[in-house]
C-alpha cells in the first residue's frame, strides 16, 4: 500500500511527484511509466521554449501559471545544474493586419506585468539581420532548455525523496474502492491511498479505465518541424514567432534556437493517425477510431476546415512549408528543410467540437485525472503540480475519517 501513486512519467506527472513527496515528507510514491524512459512523448517532442506567457488572457489561469512556471523552470535548472539560455523572443508582423494584432499583444502583456519592447522595422533589422517585419515585439524572459533533462533531473530528485519510479509498466486496469485505489499492470498489482494521472496523449482512455464518465476525447495533432544545416545555426539569435492570429488554436511556423545550437522551423499543426507515431506515415487503427466515431472531431474539422486544409497543403507539400518561413526568413530555401523528428500534442475535443484550452480535471475522493493540461504546460509544470497537491489535499480534508 503506497500513500501516493502516480501515473505518467512527462513532465507534469513528474512535478506532481516531486511536489507531492516535498509537501508530505516522509510519504510512500510510486510513478508508473510505460515507456523504458521518462519525458518520452509531449514533453520530449517539443520545441524546448520557457515560455513568459505573452499570449494569455490578463489576470487567466494559464497567464499566472506561466509566469510562475518560467521562474521556477529557470530556478529549478540553476539548483539542480541544468544548462538553459535566456535569449528571448521576437514576435514579428509582416503584415498591417499583424501590426494590429501585435499592438493588442503589447497592451496585454502590459496587463500581464511581462517585459515587453516595441521594436520599429529598422530596430528589427539591426537586431535581427536575417529576418524581415514591420515591426516585432522583443519578449526578453523567453528562454530554451531541454525539458528532456528537467525530467531526468526531476526523476533523481523523487528518488532521492524516497519515491520509487517504475518504467515499463503499462497500466492496465485502476478501480477505485472504499479505501483505496487498485492499480494493476500485467503481472502487478499495487494498491495508493490516493491516485493521479497525468497521462497526456492516453489520459481519456485512463480516465475511462478508471470508471469516469468523460465527455471530450483526445484528438492528435502532429507538429511537424524541420532542421535547418548547421551551417545556418546563427541565422538568428533570438527565438522568431510570427503574430498569432487568435482564430487559429495554434501559435504558427517559427524559427526556435535549441539549447543544442541547432535552430529548427516549426510546426505546424496536423491532425495524426496515431497518438504515438512519430514517422510521418504512422497509422494506428485503435487511434483514428477513437476521434472518427467521436462527433466532435468531425465538427471541429468543419469549424477549422479553412486553416485545417492550408496545413495538410503545407503538410504534403514542402514549398507551402517554405513559405509561410519567408514570410519573415526570406534568405531560406528548400534545400534548407532537413528532416527532425515529429511532435504530438493531445488536444482534448468536447462532444460539441469546441477545443479546451483550459485546463480540465476529473476528480473522485481518491483519484485526480488530469485530462487536459494546455500548452505551455511544459513551462507551467512546477506551478501546475502545486495546484494539483492543492486540490488533493482540500479533497483530502473533506474525507471522511477511516
Amino acid at each position: 500500500m503506497f500513500d501516493y501513486c502516480v501515473i505518467g512519467g512527462g513532465i507534469v506527472g513528474l512535478a506532481t511527484a516531486m511536489r507531492l513527496l516535498e509537501t508530505y515528507p516522509g510519504c510512500s510514491l510510486i510513478l508508473l511509466e510505460k515507456e523504458e524512459a521518462l519525458g518520452r512523448h509531449q514533453t520530449g517532442h517539443n520545441s524546448g521554449v520557457i515560455h513568459a506567457g505573452i499570449y494569455y488572457p490578463p489576470g487567466s489561469l494559464k497567464a499566472e501559471l506561466c509566469r510562475k512556471g518560467a521562474d521556477a523552470t529557470k530556478a529549478f535548472c540553476q539548483e539542480n545544474g541544468i544548462r538553459f539560455d535566456v535569449c528571448g523572443k521576437l514576435l514579428v508582423a509582416t503584415s498591417s493586419l499583424e501590426v494590429q494584432r501585435m499592438e493588442a499583444l503589447h497592451e496585454r502583456s502590459k496587463q500581464n506585468t511581462i517585459e515587453v519592447h516595441r521594436l520599429s522595422e529598422g530596430e528589427l533589422k539591426e537586431r535581427e539581420p536575417n529576418i524581415r517585419g514591420l515591426g516585432a515585439l522583443f519578449v526578453a524572459s523567453t528562454g530554451i532548455v531541454s525539458y528532456a533533462d528537467v525530467c531526468q533531473a526531476m526523476g533523481r530528485r523523487i528518488k532521492a525523496l524516497g519515491g520509487e519510479i517504475r518504467l515499463s509498466t503499462r497500466v492496465t486496469g485502476i478501480r477505485e474502492a472504499r479505501d483505496s485505489v487498485d492499480i494493476a499492470s500485467v503481472g502487478e498489482n499495487w494498491q495508493a491511498q490516493k491516485l493521479v494521472v497525468c497521462g497526456g496523449l492516453q489520459s481519456d482512455r485512463l480516465a475511462v479505465l478508471a470508471g469516469l464518465s468523460i465527455e471530450h476525447r483526445i484528438v492528435p495533432f502532429r507538429g511537424e518541424y524541420y532542421r535547418l544545416p548547421a551551417s545556418k545555426n546563427d541565422i538568428v539569435r533570438h527565438l522568431i514567432y510570427p503574430v498569432p492570429d487568435p482564430a487559429l488554436p495554434f501559435l504558427g511556423v517559427h524559427l526556435t534556437r535549441m539549447i543544442d545550437g541547432s535552430v529548427t522551423v516549426g510546426p505546424n499543426a496536423v491532425i495524426g493517425f496515431a497518438r504515438e507515431g512519430y514517422p510521418r506515415l504512422s497509422f494506428n487503427v485503435s487511434d483514428t477510431a477513437d476521434y472518427a466515431l467521436f462527433p466532435g472531431f468531425w465538427k471541429t474539422v468543419f469549424a477549422n476546415r479553412g486553416s485545417a486544409l492550408t496545413e495538410l497543403r503545407n503538410s504534403l507539400w514542402k514549398p507551402g512549408y517554405l513559405e509561410e518561413c519567408r514570410k519573415y526568413c526570406p534568405s531560406l530555401d528548400l534545400a534548407d528543410l532537413l528532416p527532425h523528428e515529429a511532435g504530438i500534442r493531445a488536444q482534448a475535443v468536447r462532444k460539441d467540437g469546441a477545443l479546451i484550452h483550459d485546463f480540465l480535471f476529473a476528480q473522485t475522493d481518491r483519484m485526480l485525472h488530469v485530462c487536459n493540461a494546455p500548452s505551455p504546460a511544459a513551462t507551467s509544470a512546477i506551478p501546475i503540480a502545486e495546484m494539483i497537491v492543492g486540490r488533493m489535499a482540500d479533497e483530502r480534508r473533506r474525507m471522511p475519517a477511516n
